[in-house]
Order: structure tokens, then sequence, then C-alpha cells
């Protein structure tokens, strides 16, 4: 009985290797990945991450930069990856430039606050 058992488990571990090998080279290339991380940058840019977290956008950017050279090299894992960096480094600019601009409008707005206090405590002088 153990040598049949034998026989059937080793073609079967063999179609089961096989289809697991077969299944990862049908993942598709990370076209979603980068189109996401080429969105992310895009409104990293547009909430002025330039001037507010030029670090963080210029990280996105390569990264973005790399996974397209990965991808035109079909290295899809590389590129999925890199992609996903993108996306991470492009949002955290994005949140710190929004955190810049938040703080700087807060700041502004308390210093209105401050100047008309001291026209009212002043008798409007």
């Amino acid at each position: 009985m153990s040598a049949s058992f034998a026989q059937i488990r080793l073609p079967l571990l063999a179609a089961v290797l096989a289809s697991v090998l077969a299944g990862c080279a049908s993942t598709p290339p990370p076209t979603g990945e980068l189109s996401a991380a080429q969105q992310a940058v895009m409104r990293a840019d547009d909430a002025d991450a330039d001037q507010y977290a030029p670090q963080d956008l210029n990280a996105a950017r390569s990264a973005l930069s790399a996974a397209q050279g990965a991808l035109s090299q079909r290295k899809d894992e590389d590129a999925r990856r890199l992609a996903l960096r993108a996306t991470a480094e492009a949002d955290l600019a994005f949140a710190r430039s929004k955190e810049a601009i938040t703080s700087a409008e807060l700041n502004q707005r308390r210093a209105e606050v401050a100047e008309l206090r001291r026209r009212l405590q002043g008798g409007g002088q």
C-alpha cells in the first residue's frame, strides 16, 4: 500500500508544483499599481508638495521612475514593489504638504484673532 501511495504522491506533488509555478508566471504586470502611483504623485504635486515636502515627493518620483524601468525590463515583482513604494512616498508628501498648508492657515487665523483682540482692547484705535 505504501508503494502505491508513493507512486501517486510524487506525480501529485509535481502537478501541484507545476500549477504553483504556472500561477506565478501568469501574474499580470502591475499596471494598476503603476497607475495608482502616477495618480498619487500627481495629487502630491497638486498639493504643492514641491514646496512643502520636496524630499518625499522626489523619493516618490524616483521610485515611480524605477518602477517604470523595472516594468519595461519585465521585472514585474520589482515594478510592483517600487510602484507601491512610490504611492506610499507620494501619499506621505501629500499629507505633509496638506499639514504645512493647514498649519500656515491656522497661524494666519491666530494672528488675525490676536490683531482683532488688540484692537478691541485698545478701544478700536
